[in-house]
């Protein structure tokens, strides 16, 4: 049987703990919801609604949103929170770019959230890939407006700006967490390297919007989440999203304790007052949930010059 997390396998066992009353997933079955994934199996496309086990999949599926994985199912890095295989990677689909443009077309999607897996093994970490997919997309659906949520691209050196040279709508890279917990967390990630890609995308392109996420219920402090924030703000960073940590199974980091929703409340207040454009601060909220609906609300020209 094939270890889907190899590098878990010697880790030590964390019970997980039981889940509050206010973290349950809306089970939504509909007829939107089977459309959604026949056309993600048909195209034969990866989601990352489905391979991180994310809580909001019925929901959103049931709504003709998918947030598209990119570049495979496979991840070269070994994050502990994260539920996405990890090994080694295969090849590049190179006809992925017409099968994202046509599930997006038969979806009618009017915003789209193109993600991907790390890809160390790639010279340039996959930019051009994503320039690909962005390109595709836009040709074939012009009037939607395009999200993508990137990897760091460490060590790769301007690799970034290839995804940015297609001018997405929005640039996603989220720091998931505080810079004290990162070697556990994120060990193949440097927190001061994530905040350079964010503050660099803006000033190569002020017209992009510019969006990070954080996870709480990692062991992380109230004052650590609000430097977080400070040091997102002054990366120039315009979204922010915070959400609850969940456990994937003993063998991830292990969850520290759950907030309460009048805690996500408060710490929408204090983003808010930072002056972040836009706040999405719930126990189930994700990078791409209600992306499309918060993208609306701020009512922007989706061709800029």
């Amino acid at each position: 049987m094939t270890v889907r997390h190899p590098e878990k396998v010697n880790k030590p066992i964390n019970p997980i703990k039981k889940k509050p009353t206010w973290i349950r997933s809306k089970l939504i079955n509909s007829k939107e919801f089977f459309l959604t994934k026949t056309v993600v199996n048909n195209n034969n496309l990866v989601t990352v609604c489905q391979e991180a086990n994310c809580p909001n999949i019925t929901e959103c599926w049931s709504k003709r949103h998918a947030t598209f994985m990119i570049m495979g199912d496979t991840c070269t890095r070994a994050c502990a929170f994260c539920d996405v295989k990890t090994g080694k990677p295969g090849k590049l689909d190179l006809l992925e770019p017409l099968k994202i443009a046509e599930a997006v077309f038969k979806l009618n999607l009017k915003h789209v959230v193109i993600t991907s897996v790390d890809r160390d093994d790639l010279e340039d970490g996959g930019s051009k890939h994503f320039y690909e997919v962005i390109e595709q997309t836009r040709k074939q659906n012009p009037n939607t407006s395009i999200e993508v949520l990137t990897p760091d691209f460490l060590r790769k050196g301007d690799a970034y700006k290839k995804v940015l040279e297609a001018n997405p709508d929005v640039f996603n890279h989220n720091i998931e967490t505080v810079p004290r917990l990162y070697l556990k967390v994120r060990p193949g990630s440097r927190y001061f390297s994530s905040l350079e890609l964010l503050k660099n995308v803006k000033i190569v392109n002020k017209n992009i919007f510019t969006k990070s996420g954080l996870m709480v219920g990692l062991g992380e402090s109230k004052d650590e989440i609000v430097q977080v924030m400070d040091d997102l703000k002054a990366a120039d960073v315009d979204f922010l999203t915070i959400g609850q940590y969940l456990q994937p199974s003993v063998k991830h980091h292990p969850l520290d304790r759950y907030y309460h929703p009048d805690e996500f409340k408060e710490l929408e207040k204090v983003a808010k007052s930072k002056g972040f454009l836009l706040v999405s601060s719930t126990p189930l909220t994700r990078s791409s949930y209600h992306a499309d609906e918060d993208f609306a609300k701020l009512q922007i020209n989706r061709f800029k010059n």
